[in-house]
């Protein structure tokens, strides 16, 4: 498939991406809010990382918190991979800091499962952790 000038890129990802059963859209223009992340409980969560490392414990407001766990930097750019009715992943970039992608998969409201890797101040990490509803924000 030839892609004329007058086509531009938007133009050419969504026909190549319709041609592929799929709706590409640019970073920009997807909703920030993941279905899932938004239903589960607002409150204290309880961080239990597998590999044995400290648990951590930080006040989910809108499940959002859960993505960025190697990154305090809030101004990352994003990127939609899935936005599943039980499983989400995401790909962020944070300028300067690294990057990371991060599925995290429910199991109920209070519950779910974390997966993350990428670089974050110079070094790798990867992890898997469950983290869990433990309270009300101090």
């Amino acid at each position: 498939m030839v892609i004329g000038r007058k086509a531009g890129l938007v133009g050419g990802l969504v026909t190549l991406a319709m041609a592929g059963g799929a709706l590409v859209m640019p970073a920009q223009a997807q909703s920030n809010a993941l279905a899932m992340l938004g239903g589960l409980s607002k409150g204290e969560w309880t961080i239990r990382f597998r590999d044995g490392a400290p648990s951590r414990k930080i006040c989910v407001r809108s499940g959002d918190e859960l993505i960025q766990l190697q990154h305090d930097d809030r101004n990352c750019s994003r990127f939609v991979v899935e936005d599943g009715a039980i499983e989400v992943t995401v790909q962020y970039t944070c300028r300067g800091n690294g990057y990371g992608r991060t599925n995290i998969r429910r199991e109920t409201a209070t519950l779910v499962q974390i997966e993350s890797q990428g670089i974050a101040n110079g070094l790798p990490f990867q992890f898997l952790a469950e983290a869990r509803q433990t309270g009300s924000c101090k």
